[in-house]
């Protein structure tokens, strides 16, 4: 029955099969991993507009998905609109499959998902889950989370959906998943074995790594491993320690990654709304607080580094093995009424002169769940299962 259900659903694709010998997103030797279907010629995912959809949006009900963080849930923390939850992304000039829980779990049976990066990419990770756990009965799943690693397994399909805290890829002084904001931050250049070996025997690897690249100019690179006892510390611009750490990621994907049986995908930078004067805004100081619609204008562009983009594209560009690009920038550059605001569980008591104005503690960079977070899901989706041609940014 479970084999009759997979391929009803992957009838139900066919629109959008393969032609034969169609490679996607590689290098035209064969089909990838997990595809079964190809996008349209043509299909950019990262370019479109918000669609307001109260029938299909949201997948979920905040109060009912049990592994949202309260830093997340917006509604319980007394967020007074819903209308964030109600907007679905619709890529221009194609249409591809909705989002299938049932299709991607047996897609997944037997198999491995392990998220990597930061905050939003855990939250990400979380959205997932959230898009999954209804099809999967109670007794069926449980969820773990160990330092620095989090595990949810659905029993019934041997699979595991992981994350594993690593905000800069490289092991760094922030690697501690509930302890990491440092004044001074320092990364170790190579070796990367710290956290690569946590990301060893995984089927489908999904990185992001941005937001914590920008709050400094320049970067400490320890050099050195452990036992070395000549480390040097050398100080590099941000851009550059990057590329860096984002070239020992390749490298360690061409060594260990096998393209027959395994996809990695990296998530382009989530942008934040600080600044509402780059959206027209005149009122002084003013950010996401209270925003509660998209920004309409399809050329608008915040703060997101083009530079930082920029090496991304280049250095995924030199893997010899397939890396799709989930991008999710420009989406989200639209949604300055997606974020947290004031409406999640404070890390320290504000204080009186910030309760009087809002807006100076908004966390105008996490994003509410249900919400935004659950389209980047939806194009991960789009890119696993019907891959394209084109990796651009």
């Amino acid at each position: 029955m479970k084999v009759l259900a997979v391929l009803a659903l992957v009838a139900a694709a066919a629109p959008f099969l393969r032609a034969a010998g169609q490679g996607g997103e590689g290098d035209g030797a064969g089909p990838l991993p997990f595809a079964v279907g190809a996008a349209p010629a043509g299909c950019d995912i990262g370019q479109g507009e918000w669609v307001r959809d109260e029938a299909a949006r949201p997948w979920y009900q905040e109060w009912e998905c049990p592994y949202i963080q309260p830093q997340l849930t917006c509604q319980a923390h007394g967020r007074p609109d819903k209308g964030y939850q109600n907007w679905r992304w619709q890529p221009r000039g194609c249409s591809l499959p909705s989002f299938n829980a049932t299709m991607m779990l047996e897609m997944l049976r037997g198999k491995r998902m392990l998220f990597v990066g930061d905050s939003l990419n855990r939250g990400q990770y979380v959205s997932l889950l959230c898009l999954l756990h209804r099809a999967i009965p109670d007794g069926a799943k449980s969820f773990e989370t160990v330092d620095s690693l989090s595990i949810f397994r659905a029993k019934d399909y041997d699979a595991t959906i992981e994350f594993y805290w690593a905000p800069m890829l490289a092991e760094s002084n922030s690697d501690d998943a509930v302890v990491h904001r440092v004044d001074d931050r320092v990364i170790r250049g190579a070796p990367m074995d710290k956290h690569s070996r946590f990301w060893q025997g995984a089927h489908i690897l999904v990185f992001n790594s941005y937001l914590w690249w920008t709050a400094e100019d320049k970067i400490k690179i320890l050099r050195g491993a452990d036992n070395d006892l000549s480390k040097d510390i050398v100080e590099m611009k941000a851009e550059e320690a990057y590329r860096l750490v984002l070239y020992q990621v390749v490298r360690w994907l061409e060594r260990n990654a096998d393209p027959k049986n395994s996809r990695a995908f990296f998530v382009t930078a989530s942008p934040t709304h600080t600044d509402s004067a780059a959206w027209g805004d005149e009122a002084e100081g003013g950010n996401c607080y209270n925003q509660t619609t998209p920004i309409g204008d399809a050329s608008y562009w915040g703060s997101t580094s083009r530079e930082m983009l920029r090496v991304t594209e280049e250095v995924l560009a030199t893997s010899r093995v397939p890396v799709g690009v989930v991008n999710i920038t420009q989406l989200s550059e639209y949604r300055r009424d997606g974020h947290t605001q004031t409406y999640k569980r404070q890390w320290s008591e504000p204080t009186p002169e910030q309760r009087a104005d809002p807006r100076s503690y908004a966390d105008c960079t996490h994003w509410c769940l249900p919400g935004v977070p659950d389209t980047w899901n939806e194009l991960l989706y789009w890119k696993l299962f019907f891959p394209s041609n084109d990796q651009a940014l």
